[in-house]
């Protein structure tokens, strides 16, 4: 019995215990300018509660570099592109720095078809390749937008609408390839190829006589999967040449990245590419190959961005700062208001001047003074 009185006492001294003494309903008294900033402090409360929890939802992109350890995986790569030469007077093939064939990881199909595109097909070209453009010159200032965005550039070339009357001009070189995650050389060049266990050897003397002309459309050249924020410069790529007898090399490094976003993870690769354009005359002593030659290499370092946001603490003490120091701002500033307006009714009435009366008494604005 003892016992429960002493715990009744002390659950009585706590709950009589206040840090913030209050004042009585019956002692305050409500006035306009109260009301008013009361109004108005809520409101303010409620328009920065709603940019506090935009700002929370919101998330922002942390970009890392870490050395790229994975060397096992594989390197997928998506080829599709068009060759101003028919299927027939030319060969593409793929060679890594293992001398692997690595045709044994997939199979790129040649259809022959016609270089000029169809005017749908022009459209949509040409939309690619504005939109691409700008995506690569406006990255680092969109590149957040992109990678929040749930949405993949992947380009699709619509069917052709309308059937040329003339013989097939062009070769449509596309496929899926899984390649080593080494460095390698994909090339087209005049002639077929015949494959080896360890390497290939080029039949082109056979078609010595033929008129090249290396002209290509680039409508797909990537590396892993389509993940959303990630741009592959050479789509939408085209180059038109007069000379036959050119090599046309693209230097391309490939970057492996990790894209850690709040509901999925993927790991996917990105790329750099420089352009060199070399003319073969073999009278200025300019020896080489005509062709198309894309020498890719891999980077050794992965690229990690990840997609984070503040903690659910930090936002609860953002939010509770937010509105008690509204509410304190707006108590002070009631209290300066008051102050100021009975500073100034106090001089108003010191400056009143005096009424008398008949019987000897002065009236201020209805307050009777005796004298």
């Amino acid at each position: 019995m003892l016992r429960y009185r002493g715990v009744k006492q002390a659950l009585d001294a706590v709950s009589r215990l206040d840090a913030f003494p209050k004042v009585k309903e019956e002692f305050v008294q409500p006035t306009r300018v109260g009301g008013t900033l009361s109004l108005i402090s809520r409101l303010v409360i409620v328009f920065l509660i709603y940019h506090e929890v935009t700002y929370y939802l919101d998330s922002r992109l942390v970009f890392t570099f870490v050395p790229d350890t994975d060397l096992q995986s594989k390197l997928k790569v998506h080829i599709d592109l068009t060759v101003a030469m028919p299927c027939k007077s030319i060969g593409a093939d793929i060679l890594d720095s293992t001398n692997q064939n690595v045709f044994s990881f997939g199979i790129l199909q040649e259809e022959d078809t016609w270089f000029e595109l169809c005017p749908s097909q022009r459209v949509h070209f040409d939309y690619m390749q504005h939109h691409n453009s700008y995506l690569r010159n406006e990255y680092h200032s969109i590149a957040e937008i992109l990678y929040k965005s749930d949405h993949a550039v992947v380009y699709s070339m619509p069917e052709r609408v309308i059937i040329p009357e003339k013989p097939h001009d062009a070769c449509r070189i596309h496929g899926v390839l899984t390649l080593n995650k080494v460095a390698g050389n994909f090339h087209i060049t005049v002639g077929k190829t015949i494959h080896f266990s360890r390497g290939h050897i080029h039949l082109n003397s056979i078609f010595a006589n033929t008129q090249t002309n290396f002209s290509h459309r680039i409508n797909r050249f990537s590396f892993g999967d389509h993940t959303a924020g990630i741009i592959h410069p050479l789509e939408g790529d085209e180059k038109l040449f007069d000379n036959g007898q050119v090599m046309m090399q693209y230097f391309i490094e490939v970057v492996p990245t990790d894209v850690q976003k709040f509901y999925s993870h993927s790991k996917t690769y990105q790329y750099t590419v420089r352009e060199n354009l070399q003319l073969i005359d073999i009278d200025k002593g300019m020896q080489g190959v005509a062709g198309i030659y894309f020498k890719y290499d891999m980077s050794a370092l992965r690229v990690l961005v990840r997609q984070d946001r503040d903690s659910i603490a930090h936002f609860i003490v953002r939010l509770s700062s937010i509105i008690a120091g509204i509410v304190v701002i707006s108590g002070m500033l009631s209290k300066c208001m008051h102050l100021i307006g009975d500073a100034c009714c106090k001089r108003r009435y010191n400056d009143e001047p005096i009424a008398r009366n008949n019987d000897g008494t002065a009236t201020v604005k209805g307050a009777v003074i005796v004298s």
